[in-house]
């Protein structure tokens, strides 16, 4: 991988979208869950006004911006709320995308996850913080890995967990991820893959940089891109990001 230090004007020539994850790029990593019984308390991020400005100048440049997350529709237009004018939202791990208040949506995953959805409201231990509201993927919430968890999901062949580092995504094999909602928004767009920059930085966000035409890494410990963006200092790698691509 390179350091996005050696992103070149060249390389920019061909790309017309740019596609951001959330947490880790966009907004800080964590999130702050409380469940008890019937009561969810979540913790809603925003982002930052520097990258607010950054998007719209980007906007203006003639790039299109999709943001894309394992987080629902409901929480993403709270976080972005000033610029949606100027993104489409991808949500909940490509099962879906917005964009200027029409919904398509890419997977119907109800039949597949109603069944172990019910199993797993049933696993109760202290390990377990809390499920996150969403319509086409579970989330649960944990302080750790829970071998009950991956048990129960191991059960459905037609099913999988991806742990980011605190909470398990319950997926449909092969029909949910982020490459699937991307290549989804490249056709409502009319996009090739070389078209296309994928920043992420989780292991969720692997298919999303492999369906790119320039994928960028924020965090090369977790996920492989062509470029990386160094973790150093106080700024997100989507600010970095965004810095490098106006001064070229």
């Amino acid at each position: 991988m390179k350091s996005l230090n050696q992103l070149s004007k060249k390389e920019l020539k061909k790309i017309k979208m740019i596609v951001f994850d959330v947490d880790g790029v966009l907004v800080p990593r964590g999130t702050k869950i409380k469940q008890l019984g019937n009561i969810t308390t979540l913790e809603t991020k925003i982002i930052a006004p520097r990258q607010i400005e950054q998007i719209k100048t980007l906007h203006t440049k003639g790039f299109l911006i999709n943001i894309s997350s394992g987080r629902s529709l409901c929480m993403l237009q709270e976080m972005f709320r000033e610029i949606l004018p100027f993104v489409s939202l991808s949500y909940e791990c490509g099962s879906a995308t917005w964009y200027k208040g029409d919904v398509y949506q890419h997977v119907n995953s109800f039949t597949n996850l109603q069944k172990v959805f019910l199993q797993l409201k049933k696993v109760t231990n202290k390990n377990i913080k809390g499920f996150e509201p969403k319509e086409f993927i579970v989330t649960i919430h944990c302080k750790k890995k829970d071998k009950n968890i991956e048990k129960i999901v191991g059960e459905y062949k037609n099913l999988c967990t991806h742990w980011n580092g605190e909470a398990y995504d319950v997926l449909v094999k092969n029909k949910q991820n982020k490459a699937v909602g991307l290549r989804q928004v490249m056709k409502i767009f009319r996009l090739k893959k070389e078209n296309i920059m994928a920043i992420g930085d989780n292991y969720n966000d692997h298919e999303l940089l492999q369906a790119s035409g320039i994928p960028i890494s924020a965090d090369k410990s977790r996920v492989k891109g062509k470029f990386y963006v160094p973790l150093t200092g106080k700024l997100l790698p989507a600010d970095k990001l965004m810095q490098k691509i106006l001064l070229l």
